[in-house]
């Protein structure tokens, strides 16, 4: 039977289920995850899911492994978290 494996939460956001599953599949990686810091692990939840199109957020996870593994704790050119710091929402919600 597989060990669970706690994941720390963000700020906002809790890891999802697909998310989990990719952290938790790679030797070392869920350190790594709970290493950051809440708000770091909110920016890359919220990153990975506000996308539109399954097959980004698949590369999202993707990179999101492959940052963590080459030290890198949050998302790369990313405004932030709109749900966290309103003032980054024009990115993302339009009127």
């Amino acid at each position: 039977m597989p060990v669970k494996t706690n994941l720390s939460p963000g700020v906002l956001h809790e890891v999802p289920t697909d998310m989990e599953e990719a952290l938790t599949a790679r030797s070392g990686i869920a350190a790594l995850w709970n290493a950051l810091t809440p708000i770091q692990r909110n920016e890359w939840i919220c990153w990975t899911t506000i996308v539109k199109k399954p097959q980004t957020r698949v590369e999202h996870i993707a990179r999101l492994l492959s940052d963590l593994e080459n030290g890198k704790r949050q998302p790369c050119c990313w405004p932030g978290c709109p749900h966290r710091r309103l003032s980054a929402t024009k990115y993302f919600f339009k009127k």
